[in-house]
């Protein structure tokens, strides 16, 4: 057996290896992949000093890009969460609107409030709000809340600083600008065929509508002397579009101005993800916390209210770096770089591939595109002409398919809203099934321009 195939087949031993651990084991995922990178390293004959030197040392260079961004990100959301700020815009969008336009309303509400923080904290603050619509407007729940769920996954599977496609765009060295530009150009159309019109065609299968009265309690927010002015809704919505419109800014500015003026420094550091998120903390923090009079040791605590989930992510996305490291120290992004332009499917179809493959096996977006980065990474020298961010799109819009009953998310929207396994597969599971497949429709239909 040539070197070639043994190192693949053990690097395809490794991954068989994490989905039983996850899978059959029911291991923690970030245990999965340190066993399953520590194991191909033995495996393939390096001594344990060389392989733990390798896991550490992808194991940093994961977190050193992805790390700061995911933490400054959840302060971000936390803070316009803690502030009422988010429950503002929410209600801006919705207001008195026909109940047809509902859908439509609270989609783009979702998409928003969703993009500076993780889908498990904003799709809980959110659901007493699609609970007191669906009461106020006589509407089946799902009516409100299968838009609402749409609108913050579109956020969460595709756009920086979420874990799925941080971590994309630190493994294949792409721009986080370009990602979130491109990114954004897939995902309002995405979030409108997937939240509305999805809607309105799915009804059908909705099924008996569930206890209205069974809701949750909506949170009271801040005692009225906690804060002494209302939120402002446009504070809020600058908190929200700032990062995007800084980054977007400065990719689009570095691209025109002379390196070494001044004007390109300024766009560099607006291009720069980190600095661009510190910005907006730090306007988060004025605008919408000392300005409504809370006092600091409030904003502390809505701050660090969403790191606690974080914990788990930043570990599940280290060993993934770790696993990608192993991958590349033991030869298999050589080989795969060898072979991969002689092979028939196109790179961009063969990232969500695989990345699908594995999120059906796994039921984590996050741990599918940790595990796909390692295998896929090769593919960005093999192909000069491949655009880096529309690979770190198509690995992220792949970790979104199909989920099922291995996913946390699958059981989340099936309780709050009270649906039995059969309605939450006709509309959960088909809403980010379509999202998985139209975004690598547009993804495709973006690299006839790109790249």
């Amino acid at each position: 057996m040539s070197a070639d195939i043994q190192h693949l087949l053990l690097a395809a031993a490794a991954i068989a290896v994490l989905v039983l651990l996850i899978t059959k084991c029911k291991l923690h995922p970030f245990l999965a992949l340190a066993i399953s990178a520590l194991g191909l390293g033995f495996a393939n004959g390096l001594s344990p000093t060389k392989t733990v030197e390798h896991f550490e040392s992808g194991f940093g260079d994961a977190l050193s890009g992805t790390g700061p961004v995911i933490g400054l990100g959840t302060i971000l959301g936390g803070i316009l969460l803690g502030s009422g700020g988010a429950d503002k815009i929410a209600t801006a969008f919705i207001g008195t609107r026909p109940v047809k336009w509902i859908p439509t309303a609270i989609a783009a509400a979702a998409l928003l409030i969703g993009m500076p923080h993780l889908f498990d904290v904003s799709f809980v603050m959110l659901v007493p709000l699609v609970y007191a619509v669906a009461q106020r407007t006589g509407s089946h729940l799902l009516f409100v809340g299968l838009p609402m769920a749409a609108g913050l996954y579109v956020s969460h599977g595709l756009l920086p600083p979420h874990p799925a496609p941080t971590l994309a765009v630190q493994a294949y060295h792409a721009s986080t600008g370009l990602t979130l530009l491109y990114g954004l150009i897939i995902a309002v159309p995405l979030a409108i065929v997937t939240g509305p019109l999805l809607t309105r065609v799915a009804a059908r299968w909705f099924g008996p509508a569930p206890d209205l009265g069974k809701g949750p309690v909506p949170d009271p927010g801040p005692a009225p002397e906690d804060a002494r002015r209302p939120v402002s809704l446009t504070l809020a919505l600058i908190t929200v579009l700032l990062p995007a419109a800084l980054m977007l800014t400065g990719t689009l500015g570095t691209a025109v101005a002379t390196e070494g003026t001044w004007a390109y420094t300024l766009f560099e550091a607006c291009d720069t993800p980190v600095l661009s998120l510190i910005a907006a903390v730090v306007f988060a923090f004025f605008a919408l916390g000392v300005r409504s009079g809370f006092g600091l040791g409030q904003l502390q605590k809505m701050a660090g209210k969403g790191l606690g989930p974080v914990g788990a992510i930043i570990l599940i996305l280290g060993a993934g770096g770790a696993l990608k490291e192993m991958l590349s120290a033991t030869g298999v992004d050589d080989v795969i770089s060898h072979y991969a332009v002689d092979w028939s499917i196109p790179p961009l179809i063969l990232a969500w591939g695989i990345a699908a493959l594995l999120r059906i096996c796994l039921g984590s977006a996050t741990v599918a595109t940790a595990a796909a980065t390692g295998i896929v990474a090769p593919l960005v020298g093999a192909y000069p002409g491949l655009s880096p961010e529309l690979l770190v799109l198509a690995t992220a819009s792949g970790a979104v398919m199909l989920s099922h009953v291995n996913d946390s998310g699958f059981w989340l929207f099936k309780e709050y809203f009270q649906l039995s396994i059969a309605q939450t597969f006709r509309t959960w599971t088909l809403m980010l099934s379509l999202q998985s497949v139209l975004s690598l429709g547009g993804i495709l239909l973006l690299s006839t321009v790109v790249g």
